[in-house]
């Protein structure tokens, strides 16, 4: 049996009034995530403990059946590990975001999803002007970056800027949580204060400004960690895996889990990433890999957006050019595969960020009888034979290790 993990991030929703009380997922025509639903068997699936932050650095390793209280260690360290940061012990290394602040508050938390090229311009920049022997950026993809501290405290309390879009950015600076923390919350902070007067007249942002778009006027620091002990899924579940996405932590996750990252040209992370190119590559990854972990961002940075519209525009490019092609082009393998399809966590559009729901999800084994839900929704999924479930229990039903 081989297995492919169709992750739609931060896909599942909350009613909407203007969707006529329907989430996303209802409204959106997704006729191949509903043959899949008849196909297989449901369930709902509470991926990130109530304690703990609903990220997707919590979210996935819980996919991947680990057990994230003793594995988590931020999104930072992951995302460093994909981007070919080498990190060392008593490294503390963190996610660095270049966001928009308008009116002393967080406009956004990506400037407008500035362009990966305008990106590395300002990180090379702030490189010029702060770096030392103790802290160093290293340049990412689009808005995501990091920042690494020799010696750094994770004592510290951190305010992810996607949650609080609108608030003023004085409210929500890093805290310390022990006297430990105080020397590097102070560093960090005195960090994105000295960013705001050095970014805030960069030729970039200015050029950016007169096209109407947003500057990236700050960084933004969030999701500190060390270097995690992982075991490989080769280790856990005698699995070898592949991964395929288009975002860093995902990938560094995939590193760490012993799986080949496997890079698709046009990914981007949004509506106008490569669907096809990613869904040819996970199949064709099928051929030498036992699991392939297909991961799709755009139906987060949707839901982070508030746009209602472009989540269900998000969902639909996902039917019909991602599962349609798994499902067929998988029914043709001469070895039976199991598809399984959900996402990591839920975004809702009306509050725009992560929350702690129980997300919907469907595991298909050729082998075995489906139940009777015939529809892919939060509603839907609720009443599947798995009922629900949580930390380990996913990946032990996909592989049939229960």
């Amino acid at each position: 049996m081989k297995y492919i993990i169709i992750l739609g991030d931060g896909m599942a929703d909350h009613p909407i009034a203007k969707l006529g009380n329907k989430t996303p997922l209802m409204a959106a025509n997704v006729p191949n995530m509903d043959k899949l639903a008849e196909m297989g068997k449901t369930g709902m699936f509470q991926t990130v403990p109530l304690d703990m932050p609903p990220g997707s650095e919590v979210a996935n390793l819980a996919v991947l059946g680990y057990d994230v209280r003793k594995v988590y260690q931020g999104r930072g360290v992951l995302e460093g590990t994909s981007m070919g940061v080498k990190i060392e012990e008593g490294d503390l290394a963190m996610r660095c975001n270049l966001l928009c602040i308008e009116n002393e508050k967080i406009k956004n938390h990506s400037a407008g999803h500035i362009s990966t090229e305008e990106s590395h311009v300002l990180i090379d920049f702030l490189n010029e002007k702060l770096a030392n022997n103790k802290i160093r950026f290293y340049p990412g993809i689009s808005f995501r970056h990091l920042l690494v501290v020799k010696g750094g405290n994770n004592d510290l309390k951190f305010t992810p800027p996607h949650d609080v879009p609108g608030t003023p950015f004085k409210d929500v600076m890093i805290e310390a949580t022990s006297e430990k923390g105080k020397e590097t919350t102070a560093l960090l902070n005195d960090l994105i204060i000295k960013s705001q007067k050095l970014l805030k007249d960069h030729p970039v942002n200015l050029k950016r400004i007169n096209a109407g778009k947003d500057p990236a006027n700050s960084v933004w620091f969030w999701s500190a960690g060390y270097k995690p002990e992982m075991k490989t899924m080769k280790e856990l579940y005698g699995i070898s895996g592949a991964v395929i996405s288009a975002v860093d932590i995902i990938k560094g996750l995939g590193i760490f889990a012993g799986m080949d990252v496997i890079e698709v040209v046009g990914t981007t992370g949004l509506t106008d990433t490569n669907y096809e190119g990613k869904a040819e590559a996970a199949v064709k990854a099928l051929k030498d890999h036992d699991l392939v972990y297909l991961h799709v961002e755009a139906t987060d940075e949707a839901g982070h957006a508030g746009d209602v519209d472009l989540k269900i525009k998000a969902l639909e490019y996902l039917d019909k050019r991602v599962v349609k092609y798994v499902m067929e082009e998988t029914a043709k393998m001469a070895e039976p595969v199991s598809i399984a399809l959900l996402p990591d966590h839920a975004t809702p559009c009306e509050v725009r960020t992560h929350t702690h729901d129980a997300v919907p999800f469907i595991i298909y084994n050729p082998n075995e009888k489906p139940d009777e839900v015939t529809k892919y929704d939060e509603d839907s999924c609720k009443k599947g034979g798995f009922g629900l479930i949580k930390e380990d229990e996913f990946i032990r039903k996909l592989l049939n290790k229960m």
